[in-house]
């Protein structure tokens, strides 16, 4: 790729398709227990076995799809069709997974079959489009700039998304959301055809390592991702833990139920706001350094949950204020660093998707190593959902707000001592 900068409306013709994807995201990882548990009946135990053994399955093949949309992305039509084959078996299976076709009379047994197969169809759906579009951006390369540029649509257009995901969901109900879902992605799709594409054939230095491109483990062969990845982990999962746990916190904390949208709202708008002001940042000093000020910032707002108690309410939403814009750097330094590992590990226009698989993985990853942190930390310290008890709220408190900051000063050590990663 040539190194000028793409205009700000190839960058988002590029990044409209991030909506959608993330938009799909919340109602698979947080609508659906709730849907089949409460209003299909499904016991949790059952239903816990189901959504694990599908949700492992779907990390697992992320770095499979990403050594299939290496070969995609040599030749660009092919990757624009499964992208529309992406969005229409990702519409499809979403309104088959919530809308299941099942009798009534066939009983818990059918429809928990139904859940698990439609599920994992619309899973890989949605994994091929996250690794493919992922991959499709890091191969369009550049310098920091336009890297930050391309990273900042996408992931604007993604905040936007969890909102509009939340707003639809409690609001318009599941037909709704199903619908937005397929307009949004045709509409996302046909952007990215219409927007830059990824230079075809095969580079010039291709036959030197076109035997590694066959193996999964290419990636870890360049420290530079090793670390990165390993600083994304850390740093995935200081931001992870309050996700898990901040229904419980607004709820039995704070006990302002009431202010749950008012809160959330203001921390993914925030992010949003924020992605300008850190691509600036990333542009001139660089995205290691904007990503440290970013945990930085994040340390200073979030260590104030410790101090709330019931009613706490404004004190709360400036933190979610403040928290939020720090969120923009997580947002847009990491793919930055990414694109330009990839690059530096003499890998450009080759492998950008085995890169973006296991980039998935690790995101999935994060998710989960929250979950078996937090949840069995909180259960051991004695907090069951409900409690308001001072010693049970104490270690709700100390989970949700002290932990995540340990992480959070944690990575920023690493950031320091991998802060050639800048480069």
């Amino acid at each position: 790729m040539s190194q000028a900068i793409l205009p700000h409306a190839a960058c988002a013709r590029y990044g409209l398709l991030g909506l959608p994807l993330a938009f799909v995201a919340m109602p698979l990882y947080v609508v659906l227990p709730v849907h089949y548990g409460q209003t299909l009946g499904v016991p949790l135990g059952l239903l816990g076995a189901v959504l694990l053994g599908a949700r492992l399955a779907d990390a697992l093949v992320d770095p499979l799809i990403g050594r299939w949309a290496d070969r995609l992305l040599h030749q660009p039509r092919q990757a624009v069709l499964a992208m529309w084959m992406m969005a229409a078996v990702l519409s499809l299976g979403f309104a088959a997974l919530f809308f299941p076709q099942i009798p009534q009379a066939s009983g818990q047994g059918a429809l928990l079959w139904w859940c698990a197969a439609t599920m994992v169809l619309t899973f890989a759906a949605y994994s091929l489009g996250s690794v493919l579009y992922l991959a499709w951006g890091s191969r369009l390369g550049g310098n920091v700039a336009q890297r930050a540029r391309l990273v900042a649509w996408r992931e604007g257009f993604g905040l936007l998304g969890v909102v509009l995901a939340n707003v639809l969901a409690v609001q318009a109900g599941l037909g709704w959301t199903a619908l937005v879902l397929l307009l949004s992605l045709l509409i996302g799709v046909g952007s990215l055809v219409q927007g830059p594409r990824p230079a075809s054939g095969v580079a010039a230095r291709a036959p030197s390592v076109r035997v590694s491109l066959h193996e999964l483990g290419l990636p870890w062969r360049a420290p530079a991702f090793r670390q990165l990845l390993s600083l994304f982990l850390l740093n995935g999962v200081a931001s992870a833990i309050p996700a898990t746990l901040v229904l419980f916190f607004i709820q039995d904390r704070l006990q302002a139920h009431t202010w749950t949208a008012a809160f959330l709202g203001a921390y993914f708008l925030m992010a949003a706001v924020s992605v300008p002001f850190w691509v600036r940042l990333i542009t001139r000093l660089g995205p290691m350094r904007a990503w440290s000020l970013g945990m930085a910032l994040s340390v200073l707002s979030f260590a104030g949950v410790l101090m709330l108690g019931a009613g706490d309410v404004p004190a709360y939403l400036l933190i979610c204020v403040c928290s939020g814009w720090a969120l923009g750097a997580d947002l847009t330094a990491p793919g930055t660093l990414l694109t330009g590992v990839v690059q530096r590990a003499g890998h450009a226009d080759q492998a950008e998707g085995m890169y973006a698989g296991w980039w998935q993985w690790a995101t999935k990853l994060n998710l989960a190593l929250a979950a078996g942190l937090a949840l069995p930390a909180l259960q051991w310290l004695g907090y069951a959902p409900g409690a308001r008890d001072a010693q049970a709220l104490l270690s709700l408190t100390l989970v949700y707000g002290a932990l995540p900051c340990l992480f959070k000063l944690l990575s920023l050590a690493w950031c320091w001592r991998w802060r050639h990663l800048a480069a």
